[in-house]
């Protein structure tokens, strides 16, 4: 069996998409516009692609699952802040003074999911 999508309920499915483009870098399928109630986000395989699909009813409560990022390309401080200037919010700065730690941000409608540190900052 193989995981294709990961699909993500919200209000406006090409909205949410472009934040997550500009977040990963992964493009919107060129089949999807603007309007559309179902939009996809192409991951590099073998990763699933992203499906954003139009519902009704707003998020009411946290998250029953969320992804968990790690740069490749940045620190993790500087990922945070590149992605609030995109559009997320803080919600939970679980960073401490020893350098550990995640920051838990939210996407333009509320969706919970948090920045680690970098396999740099790993030491690896």
């Amino acid at each position: 069996m193989i995981l294709r999508h990961v699909s993500i309920d919200c209000a406006d499915p090409y909205g949410l998409a472009t934040f997550w483009s500009k977040v990963t870098g992964w493009p919107i399928s060129g089949e999807d516009r603007p309007g559309d109630p179902e939009v996809l986000l192409e991951a590099p395989s073998p990763v699933p692609g992203l499906l954003f699909l139009r519902v009704p009813e707003g998020k009411a409560v946290k998250n029953r699952i969320h992804f968990d990022w790690m740069p490749t390309e940045r620190l993790r401080d500087e990922e945070v802040e590149r992605i609030l200037g995109l559009g997320a919010t803080l919600y939970e700065d679980h960073r401490t003074a020893d350098g550990l730690g995640w920051v838990t941000l939210l996407d333009p409608e509320s969706n919970e999911f948090c920045v680690e540190r970098s396999s740099t900052e790993r030491g690896g």
